[in-house]
């Protein structure tokens, strides 16, 4: 019930309006549809409250109602308002071409990632995959911040205050999130403000490395590389942290310029 009580509405706040977003959010890849029962359950809300806002929902397009079962899936208008963030987003306007050719020229992933509160979610990932087989992250996924390289250079990127409120979620979302996790999650840090960078991994064959993108008047971004199928090794994430932190600081003259 923890999330209920963020629905208090401040002087500017809509009650209404909050709870049917915290409904859309509770659908997550991997579960189809959802009955108001369970609805209830991952958002803390009250379940005569769910069974109003499901049928508002529903008759603005936002969920179809499954009736054969009783429950709900999201709706097409929700994917169009993820490829509306894409296609006008001007920092993937201006990211998107050099990603693809970094990908190219190094033979390496690169993703561009942001927060949505304590998960990191791809807003662009370019997959250089000889091996179609394996594992593929697309836009829009989302990944654990602090268990990741992306995440992990985006809480780099923060004020003080910002990343201790989210060290504060991890300790409390899970039993994961012990001292050892916390104190990784700082290592990582430190190695981000002294070589620029931070490698992480997290997945077996799996080694990614990220860095923060900082610039002004724009929310913080983390920018990674990564290559699968391989032994995780210090020089090679060394290696491509050098990659990584000189295409960021293209990226960075980029988004800074005219």
């Amino acid at each position: 019930m923890a999330l209920a009580r963020q629905y208090a509405g401040g002087a500017n706040g809509n009650r209404s309006l909050e709870r049917g977003i915290e409904i859309l959010r509770a659908f997550r890849p991997g579960v189809d549809t959802l009955g108001n029962g369970e609805i209830a359950e991952r958002t803390g809300l009250p379940r005569s409250t769910v069974s109003r806002l499901t049928k508002t929902l529903v008759a603005f397009g936002m969920l179809d109602e499954v009736r054969t079962e009783r429950t709900y899936r999201l709706a097409a208008a929700v994917l169009s308002l993820g490829h509306a963030v894409r296609m006008g987003s001007p920092v993937l306007k201006v990211l998107g071409p050099l990603m693809r050719a970094e990908s190219t020229r190094r033979r390496l992933n690169v993703g561009l990632a942001t927060a949505d509160r304590a998960m990191m979610v791809y807003l662009e990932s370019i997959r250089y995959n000889p091996r179609p087989t394996l594992r593929s992250i697309v836009a829009g996924q989302q990944v654990p911040m602090e268990l990741t390289s992306l995440g992990r250079a985006y809480l780099a990127g923060l004020s003080d205050g910002e990343r201790d409120r989210l060290l504060v979620k991890f300790r409390r979302r899970n039993a994961a999130a012990t001292k050892t996790l916390i104190a990784e999650v700082q290592k990582s840090i430190r190695s981000v403000r002294r070589d620029g960078y931070c490698a992480v991994s997290w997945q077996p064959g799996v080694l990614a490395v990220a860095t923060p993108i900082v610039i002004q008047g724009l929310p913080v971004y983390a920018l990674n590389m990564s290559v699968q199928d391989i032994e995780p090794t210090e020089a090679l994430g060394a290696e491509i942290g050098s990659y990584l932190v000189a295409f960021a600081a293209r990226c960075k003259g980029a988004l800074s310029g005219p």
